[in-house]
């Protein structure tokens, strides 16, 4: 294994292996720090971590990031999401400063950019689309509410050290010219700075700036000009893995209250059958899987949905009755014993929205390690997996995806 990374949830550790695959390293996900480590040249840890406590976050991130460096890992991605998901305690700073002083490095970059996606950062501030990211619907977040678009401002919240700063125009001139910035920003003793990126080829010039350096941070965007850096020293495979064709009934889950997935599971629900998970019921115990499994079985035909998306007052009224914590665990567990019920009774390709839920999805699969299959949308690939035979999924950030991704994801998780 030559680069090894942590992702602070399950879908952005899939957003990252998709871009690690897509520039030609063959690449694995796990979701678990086993024993025996699958030949890869590039390998994802998925952690739950985003909303874990600081101390937590750091733990986990430090152990997996150990199990990376004894499998031979030449350089550590902590992959964040792109909106920089995290409160003013962390844990996105935290977690950084604790993997620079572990693996010995004086300087990381901080890049959450994802231009595909939509994602831009110009002048240190966050902008989504044509907006700044605090004017967005992340500023509602339940558990990570953005509310400022100033990434060095937001991150300066969380860390012990000053946070420095790369803008455009020194990003366009070049990896020398962002190598010399980052040594500048390294002699003020920032540790942490947040680089400029509006579009891919600025994040290309960004990767081929940080070869060599032990930690790089970002979104998935960042990892774009990794391979190249390993492949230039001739370190790559010329052939690509195939990943196994996965035939059986689907299942769509959308836990995520995002806009985008508010619209995804309205468009979907108009030719599939759908289940909405009410909060308050499952917080009376007036939803049960086996019930809910019955009724997935009578329509598995058509791929039904079942989700608990909706917008964030109606979300709110249950947190505010049982409080916030509470609700988000019920119902994270709750799709957790659905996806395990159903795979275990012939169900093969499962579909995936919302971070939290696809976490809770894949620990309650026990699916230690998935094969990386082809791009289904921006950040989103197809995943195989094993249990009791082959397991198609795809793991879909909130906020990710066309108003047809689970139409399309349907058709393209099981194909090789």
């Amino acid at each position: 294994m030559l680069l090894g990374a942590i992702a602070d949830d399950f879908t952005g550790a899939s957003d990252l292996a998709n871009t690690l695959a897509k520039g030609g390293m063959s690449t694995m996900q796990f979701s678990g720090l086993g024993r025996a480590v699958p030949a890869c040249e590039a390998g994802v840890v998925a952690l739950k971590t985003r909303s874990a406590p600081v101390k937590d976050a750091v733990a986990q991130s430090v152990d997996a990031v150990k199990w990376l460096l004894d499998a031979g890992c030449e350089q550590i991605i902590f992959k964040y999401c792109s909106t920089f998901d995290s409160t003013p305690e962390g844990n996105i700073g935290p977690v950084a400063e604790a993997l620079l002083d572990l693996l010995g490095a004086e300087t990381a970059v901080v890049c959450p950019a994802f231009p595909g996606a939509g994602r831009r950062l110009f002048m240190g501030h966050l902008f989504v689309g044509d907006r700044l990211l605090s004017e967005t619907g992340m500023r509602h977040h339940p558990l990570t509410p953005m509310t400022d678009p100033d990434i060095r401002r937001w991150l300066t919240l969380q860390t012990r050290h000053p946070v420095g700063s790369v803008y455009l125009d020194t990003v366009r001139g070049g990896p020398e010219a962002i190598r010399a910035a980052f040594a500048r920003e390294s002699d003020e003793g920032r540790r942490l700075i947040v680089t400029d990126a509006v579009d891919d080829a600025d994040l290309l010039s960004i990767g081929q700036a940080v070869a060599g350096q032990r930690l790089v941070t970002g979104g998935s965007g960042i990892a774009q000009g990794l391979p190249a850096n390993f492949r230039a020293q001739g370190k790559l495979s010329a052939s690509a893995a195939e990943i196994p064709a996965v035939d059986g009934p689907a299942i769509v889950l959308c836990g995520s209250c995002s806009t985008a997935s508010q619209n995804q599971v309205a468009v979907y629900a108009k030719s599939h059958p759908a289940f909405a998970l009410d909060p308050l019921a499952l917080m009376r115990g007036e939803i049960e899987v086996d019930a809910l499994a019955g009724w997935i079985r009578g329509h598995q035909d058509q791929a039904p949905i079942v989700y608990s998306t909706a917008a964030p007052e109606a979300v709110s009224d249950a947190q505010a009755r049982f409080g916030r914590e509470t609700v988000s665990g019920r119902i994270e567990e709750f799709f957790a014993r659905l996806a395990r019920y159903l795979v275990d009774t012939g169900t093969r390709r499962v579909i995936v929205g919302g971070g939290e839920t696809s976490g809770a999805v894949v620990e309650a699969l026990q699916l230690p390690s998935m094969q990386v299959g082809h791009e289904i949308d921006p950040g989103v690939p197809v995943l195989v997996g094993w249990r009791n035979g082959p397991v198609g999924l795809a793991l879909k950030s909130g906020n990710f995806g066309a108003p047809d991704f689970f139409e399309k994801a349907v058709g393209e998780v099981g194909r090789s």
